[in-house]
């Protein structure tokens, strides 16, 4: 079913590097910061509310994660919360930012094989800046053709992509652990793509099971790719 790719593009984080994890240790630190507020559970609710809300100011990434804990701080705490926790919610986010690449089991093994076959490239959303920073902290640039770092991942990004790529839908294959983001989108374009899950998923990227259908293939692992590719 691959025989007519010629570009596989791969997803960022959670499929070449570890990146859920990071965010889900700062929002149980943020909880504890404001426990004097409100319980974790409706501090969870909230900040993932804000998130939501601001989306479409800030888009996705590590900034827009922390100006929503901020706001979220400061209605919590009914504007009492502190100059000194403000500086603490900051520093998460900076921690969150310069945190060591860590890269997931047979990243470097798939890449090296399917470089020499394909044109490769990433295609990741999040703030430009960070994504261009973890990926040359990842030691990953040179097997990329192509870096495309997308405001979203919805059928009319990746349309724009393909078109400016000037390959057909058929010959595009997008790896990924988003089924929201990096699969379905995808196959809505006549594209193929491959799911592969990672532990942990954002509630934003989560999907019903009634919008899973077929059309694209799941593995347990990124180096299982090999078999058919």
């Amino acid at each position: 079913m691959y025989k007519n790719i010629k570009v596989i593009a791969f997803d960022a984080d959670d499929t070449l590097w570890v990146n859920e994890p990071y965010f889900r240790e700062v929002e149980h630190n943020f909880a504890k910061l404001l426990s004097a507020y409100e319980t974790e559970n409706t501090i969870n609710q909230e900040l993932f509310k804000k998130e939501m809300d601001n989306l479409e100011l800030y888009g996705y990434g590590v900034k827009g994660f922390v100006l929503s804990m901020v706001e979220s701080a400061i209605e919590l705490s009914n504007n009492k919360i502190t100059a000194l926790e403000i500086e603490k919610i900051l520093d998460f986010g900076k921690s969150m930012i310069t945190k060591k690449i860590e890269l997931l089991d047979g990243v470097e093994e798939v890449l090296t094989a399917l470089s020499p076959k394909y044109k490769l490239i990433l295609a990741t959303k999040g703030d430009l800046l960070d994504q261009e920073r973890k990926l040359q902290k990842s030691g990953l640039m040179n097997h990329f053709d192509h870096i495309e770092v997308l405001s979203d991942k919805k059928v009319q990004n990746y349309k724009r992509l393909i078109e400016f790529l000037d390959v057909k839908p058929s010959e595009f294959l997008m790896i990924g652990n988003s089924l929201k983001s990096d699969v379905l989108p995808l196959i809505n374009l006549g594209s193929e793509a491959i799911h592969v899950p990672y532990h942990t998923t954002w509630v934003h990227e989560e999907v019903d099971s009634h919008d899973e259908h077929e059309g694209y293939k799941t593995v347990k692992t990124l180096t299982e790719i090999l078999a058919f590719l």
